[in-house]
């Protein structure tokens, strides 16, 4: 393994050298290229370093040991020793995390689909709670939201909330919540107090990137329209409303909520470039196996992932098995202790594919 990781750091000095070639400075996109796999490796090389450094100070002490050296300082060396290789033990453990086959798509901003399901106006009320839960999270994250596209129901929910969070590894924290999410409460307009069961299904997508998906302007139809809402000053008086089809996948992205014509064209767009992306990642993973495919952050959305209890107090992730009963601070933007559960969960998994 550690023969391999020799690969990896002569590559890094390689990719230090290219960052100051004037051939590839005078090219942006090989720049942007070059920059990238060079942060990519980064950490792996500087646990590498790590690595050799702590071996070669423990031969360095074991030869320390001499007949001749009194209790004590045979005592300091053995303590030494210790340290050091329990030192080594921790790195090695950190090297094989590291050597877990990232997620091309962890860097990425997101998009993030939230759609009512079963339950009416109910389930349009929880995927109001799931937008504000999330928005939070970013904001504690100091991650910007962008609002794509709405459909409100006029009380406080949605049918659909549409938004993109921009900012580093966004993708890699988010990417565990697509699925569908089951709430159990007491509707606020139940007036025998029975708890109603609803459903809310989210997809999160990463951003694609301009050179990872081409679109043929002549495959979309772009049409033009007033944008619908519930009145006062979200409905405009001029076609400003876009409404994209792609014809060769039938995928139809609207975008109504800027006033601008050219903005939601913009975000409708970016949509769409997402939905192909993911797409075409879907039919690459269907070439590989089964026993290769991760249990989580597959991007199931008819999965059932998690149940959010109001009267027990309690959010349930059924992939890891994972309760937490502090659903008031969780619908607040606290998922943290949840994602890092998903996270060590399906690094795990991965690890044991590769052993």
């Amino acid at each position: 393994m550690y023969e391999n990781l020799q690969v990896f750091e002569d590559r890094f000095v390689e990719l230090e050298k290219s960052m100051i070639d004037p051939e590839v400075l005078a090219d942006s996109r090989k720049l942007q290229e070059t920059a990238k796999e060079h942060a990519d490796l980064k950490d792996i090389v500087e646990k590498y370093r790590e690595y050799k450094n702590l071996t070669e100070n423990l031969e360095e002490t074991k030869l320390m040991f001499d007949d001749k050296l009194d209790p004590e300082m045979r005592e300091m060396v053995n303590e030494e020793v210790r340290n050091l290789e329990k030192s080594i033990e921790e790195v090695e453990e950190e090297i094989k995390i590291l050597l877990v086959p990232k997620d091309e798509n962890d860097d990425k901003n997101v998009i993030i689909e939230i759609r009512a399901g079963a339950g009416g106006d109910e389930a349009a009320l929880f995927a109001g709670v799931l937008f504000r839960m999330y928005t939070m999270y970013a904001e504690s994250h100091r991650w910007k939201v962008d609002l794509m596209n709405t459909n409100e129901i006029g009380i406080g929910g949605y049918k659909e909330v549409i938004f993109m969070v921009n900012g580093h590894g966004a993708y890699s924290k988010l990417k565990y919540e697509s699925g569908v999410h089951r709430v159990q409460r007491v509707p606020e307009t139940e007036s025998s107090g029975r708890i109603h069961t609803s459903t809310v299904t989210v997809a999160v997508l990463p951003e694609a990137e301009e050179v990872e998906i081409e679109i043929n302007p002549q495959d979309v139809r772009v049409d033009v329209f007033r944008s619908s809402g519930n009145g006062g000053q979200s409905v405009n008086t001029t076609d400003s409303a876009v409404r994209l089809t792609h014809i060769p996948t039938g995928i139809v992205i609207s975008c109504q909520d800027e006033k601008s014509q050219l903005k939601n064209k913009d975000k409708a767009m970016k949509i769409l470039k997402a939905k192909l992306y993911e797409q075409m990642q879907a039919e690459q993973a269907k070439e590989l196996s089964d026993e290769k495919r991760s249990q989580v952050g597959t991007g199931d959305r008819s999965e059932r992932i998690r149940t959010y209890n109001y009267p027990q107090g309690r959010i349930t992730d059924h992939r890891i098995n994972k309760t937490i009963h502090q659903i008031d601070n969780f619908l607040d933007g606290d998922l943290d202790e949840m994602i890092d559960e998903l996270t060590a969960f399906d690094q795990t998994q991965k690890m044991e594919m590769m052993a």
